[in-house]
């Protein structure tokens, strides 16, 4: 068959077959090996994470509000193919998905409880403010770069959507090329199994809740091959027909479930402190991305939160990025940075202020806090048994768990399937099905280790190896960026 006459496609997929076998049968050495190793990156490169994060926003800010932002992604008489709302939909369900449901209480409490930070705000706008900094304009930033640079070669230089592409100008070698590529696909297939691993953990933790019954790793593996079965017709139908759907639908149900919190609270207080803890983050940027004297919350707070989501944000970033960059084409270069930085930002904020101010009150209110919200898999629906129609809402949050977790799979499959072969915008369905497959049998895969060896945490050293694999990504940003820009001001505005 053509598919597997496909280098890139076969050598990452025996790739990622020999590590799960190697994972199966040495499962001890395999997690330490991974620690270590992720342990003395985020030693050696953590400051260097800070660094890029700022370097990337400015960057980014820096095209936007110049001359250069009038360019359009793709010709000039090139107009958007999806409204904004699509637009804005489809990125979002990619960008961020189930993570907005799992952290929605945990992590504000977590930071309410556990200041990183002193300074004359009071804890609740502390706690927003440090989780507005870990998800809001740096990693939209590091998807918003890929998706600039991918978007500007695949659709205004017409070369392949491949982020090797983007450094081709300065590795003439193939060999480091198609290694580039390889590493993209297998570090989107991790993050992907541990946001699968995540998302399933979290939809059992509901199933459980609202049926009242013990459900075990069968019930997960069943709704993976659920999850990846309709990932799969979604990806086959592509973006127009599956992926923008779904996409539209799950940013629909949020804003539902949004407005729900908003209608049970006091809206005055919440957009109070989305206000203080929007206007302490702006103020503050700076110094918390460099995390300078007071802004310094310690090196353990920093590789246990911040180091990784950064890792976690980078690692996603090249597959993230590739997905908005196609569905960005004729948007000018402003409207696109600013739009991918700032819009999904803002909801991300209101989302937080609204889960993590009540859960204060509820916390203030009881007197007698047994972290009851400190367990990310159920923190939400303990949160939803303080509110009326439980029994719906609950339905309701474990159906936009399996909505973003389709989003996230088949914009993943879509990609990947891209990337394999040989950076076609329209990729062949042979290639989404054998993606469709590999994701499947993976993330089964990790699922039988974790149940079968328990003190292992696979979840865990999913999100550690996300580091070491985000880390070469990290480190040719800088000559990606520069190489675009030179090419980029050679091009006049038009």
């Amino acid at each position: 068959m053509e598919i597997f006459k496909n280098r890139l496609l076969v050598i990452s997929v025996s790739i990622l077959v020999f590590l799960a076998i190697l994972i199966f049968i040495f499962p001890s050495l395999s997690y330490t090996s991974i620690e270590n190793v992720s342990i003395w990156i985020r030693d050696w490169f953590g400051n260097f994470y800070l660094y890029l994060g700022l370097f990337c926003v400015l960057f980014l800010l820096g095209i936007a509000i110049s001359p250069l932002g009038k360019l359009r992604l793709g010709n000039t008489n090139d107009r958007p193919e999806y409204s904004r709302w699509a637009w804005i939909s489809m990125l979002y369900s990619a960008g961020m998905g189930a993570g907005i449901l799992l952290r929605a209480v945990q992590e504000p409490v977590y930071m309410y409880l556990n200041p990183p930070i002193q300074t004359d705000a009071s804890k609740q706008t502390i706690a927003l403010e440090y989780t507005f900094y870990q998800w809001g304009f740096t990693a939209w930033a590091f998807y918003g770069l890929f998706a600039l640079v991918i978007g500007h070669y695949l659709f205004t230089k017409n070369k392949q959507a491949l982020i090797s592409s983007t450094v081709a100008p300065n590795f003439k070698n193939s060999g480091v090329l198609n290694g580039i590529d390889i590493l993209v696909m297998l570090a989107t297939v991790f993050g992907l199994v541990g946001a699968v691993g995540l998302g399933t953990t979290q939809i059992n933790g509901g199933l459980q809740h609202l049926l009242k019954i013990n459900l075990d790793v069968t019930s997960a593996i069943i709704l993976t091959i659920i999850i990846c079965g309709f990932a799969f017709l979604s990806a086959w139908k592509g973006i127009n027909k599956g992926i923008k759907n779904i996409s539209k639908v799950n940013i629909f149900i949020t804003l539902l479930l949004l407005v729900f919190v908003l209608s049970q609270s006091d809206i005055l207080l919440i957009l109070k402190q989305f206000i203080n803890a929007l206007f302490q983050y702006l103020k503050d940027f700076i110094p918390l991305s460099l995390a300078l004297g007071k802004y310094n919350p310690g090196k353990q707070f920093l590789t246990d939160w911040t180091y990784y989501y950064w890792a976690f944000w980078l690692a996603w970033a090249p597959f993230t990025g590739v997905f908005i960059a196609r569905i960005s084409k004729g948007r000018t270069l402003r409207e696109m940075l600013l739009g991918v930085m700032i819009i999904p930002s803002l909801g991300s904020f209101l989302w937080f202020t609204a889960f993590g101010e009540n859960a204060f009150l509820l916390i203030e209110g009881w007197n007698n806090y047994n972290n009851e919200f400190g367990d990310v898999f159920t923190s939400i629906f303990i949160f939803f048994k303080q509110y009326p129609l439980q029994f719906i809402i609950n339905s309701t949050i474990v159906i936009l768990l399996i909505g973003f977790l389709l989003t996230s799979v088949d914009s993943a499959i879509f990609v990947l399937s891209m990337f394999s072969d040989k950076g076609n915008p329209k990729p062949k369905k042979s290639h989404r099905i054998v993606w469709s497959f590999v994701i499947a049998i993976f993330s089964i895969a990790m699922l039988i280790l974790g149940n079968a060896k328990k003190e292992i945490d696979v979840l865990i050293a999913l999100q550690k190896l996300l580091i070491i694999t985000s880390l070469p990504f990290a480190l040719f940003i800088p000559i990606m960026s520069f190489s675009f820009l030179k090419e980029l001001i050679q091009k006049k505005p038009s």
